[in-house]
């Protein structure tokens, strides 16, 4: 297990590569989540990504972030920025470990990374969205102290 990892800001050709993988990522689980179809989903990501991110990398407030291990080398990304509703707080848009480094450590670590970037940004807490399929992303977020708000609940009628 890590005990901790650095972060340092995308550049130029990382977002490039992110954003379209993000873009595609994000698709499939809101398509599992909501039950739609992939290209709905895709369009509903595109759309969703861009009113987040509207000057991409250099969108005011917002913190996209390569995880560097414990020997600088990149294995994964955390997307920081605005709380949807609080003033005082940020959220934790995404935060992905690459699949070959999950189980080290490093997730949890990035979480503890994003409260350094969210203090330093001013916020006072950090907010963030699990979905209902993500069981392992969910105990994380619980032991790091993370409460749930709201449940948003879905089920198929057809």
């Amino acid at each position: 297990m890590t005990d901790a990892v650095a972060v340092r800001p995308m550049t130029a050709d990382e977002y490039a590569v992110w954003i379209a993988r993000e873009t595609e990522a994000y698709a499939a689980d809101l398509a599992e989540a909501a039950g739609s179809t992939l290209d709905e989903a895709r369009h509903r990501a595109e759309a969703q990504l861009a009113a987040f991110l509207p000057d991409g990398r250099e969108t005011a407030g917002t913190f996209l972030l390569r995880v560097l291990d414990g020997e600088g080398e990149p294995v994964g990304t955390l997307w920081l920025g605005p709380h949807p509703q609080r003033a005082d707080a940020g959220w934790v848009y995404e935060v992905e470990i690459d699949e070959d480094r999950r189980g080290e450590g490093l997730g949890r670590a990035a979480m503890l990374a994003a409260e350094q970037v969210g203090a330093r940004a001013g916020w006072t807490a950090l907010g963030l969205t699990v979905f209902g399929h993500n069981p392992r992303a969910r105990a994380l977020y619980d032991a790091l102290g993370y409460r749930v708000a709201s449940t948003t609940m879905t089920k198929p009628i057809s």
